[in-house]
C-alpha cells in the first residue's frame, strides 16, 4: 500500500483529502504545520508528500528545501492558491516535482499524483530512458529500474526529477536541447514562463555528479541555446 502524508492546516482540505486518498487505497497521514509535517516526512516513509505552501510554525517552501537539502528524493506536490504564481516558481526552484492550484478537482490531483509516483517506480520509460535501464557516463552510472545511481562507487541520492532529466538526456545524448522541450518533456507541462527552474534543477543535478561543477565536463552548457550531455 502507497503512503501518502498530507500537509495542509486547512481541516476541511485535509480531511477532503484523507477520504479521497484512503478511498482510493493510500495509507494516508496528516500533519496540520510545517515543523509537524517535515519530521512526519522523515520519520513516516511516505512515497509521496502533499505540501501546502502557507502554513503554520513553517512554511511548505522551507519543508521542501530543508528535505532536498538533506537530500531526501520524496516526490512533492505543492498546493498553492489561485493567483500566487510567485509560490509556484519558487516551489519548482526548491526541488517540488509538481504543483497545482487551489481549488482543484480530486481527479486533476490523481491524475498528478500517480504521473509524479510513475515517474520513478516504473519501468525505464518513466525516466524517459532508451531501453536499455542502466547507463553510464564518465564515471557516473545510472540505473533507471531500481532507480538508483553512483559516481565511481559512492551512491549519489537523485530525486525523481533528476532521475527523469538524466534519463532524458541520456535519450538525447550529444543533442543540443533546449530549456523549454526540458519543461515540456520532463515536467510535463508548458511554462515557458519558468525556464528558470530548469537551470535551478541543472546547477544542483551538476553538484551531484561532475567533479567541479563549476566547469561541467558532462551537462554543458550551450550558449543561448540550452544543454547538452557529453559523454
Amino acid at each position: 500500500m502507497r503512503k501518502v502524508l498530507i500537509v495542509e492546516d486547512d481541516e476541511a482540505m485535509s480531511v477532503a483529502l484523507r477520504d479521497g486518498f484512503t478511498y482510493e487505497g493510500y495509507a494516508v497521514t496528516v500533519a496540520k504545520d510545517g515543523e509537524a509535517g517535515l519530521h512526519l516526512a522523515t520519520t513516516a516513509g511516505p512515497d509521496l508528500i502533499l505540501l501546502d505552501v502557507m502554513l503554520p510554525k513553517m512554511t511548505g517552501l522551507d519543508v521542501c528545501r530543508k528535505l532536498r537539502t538533506d537530500g531526501s528524493g520524496v516526490p512533492i506536490i505543492m498546493l498553492t492558491a489561485r493567483g500566487q504564481e510567485i509560490d509556484k516558481v519558487l516551489g519548482l526552484k526548491q526541488g517540488a516535482d509538481d504543483y497545482v492550484t487551489k481549488p482543484f478537482g480530486f481527479m486533476e490531483l490523481m491524475a498528478r499524483v500517480e504521473a509524479v509516483l510513475r515517474r520513478c517506480t516504473s519501468s525505464p520509460s518513466l525516466a524517459t530512458a532508451p531501453a536499455e535501464t542502466a547507463f553510464r557516463f564518465g564515471d557516473v552510472t545510472v540505473d533507471f529500474r531500481s532507480c538508483e545511481a553512483w559516481k565511481g562507487s559512492r551512491p549519489i541520492d537523485l530525486s525523481p526529477r533528476e532521475l527523469k532529466l538524466l534519463g532524458y538526456f541520456l535519450q538525447h545524448r550529444g543533442e543540443v536541447i533546449s530549456r523549454e522541450t526540458l519543461l515540456d518533456e520532463v515536467w510535463d507541462y508548458n511554462a515557458v514562463l519558468y525556464t528558470r527552474t530548469v537551470d535551478m534543477h541543472i546547477a544542483k543535478l551538476r553538484k551531484k555528479i561532475e567533479d567541479n561543477p563549476a566547469d561541467p565536463k558532462h551537462i554543458v552548457t550551450v550558449h543561448r541555446l540550452g544543454y547538452k550531455l557529453i559523454g
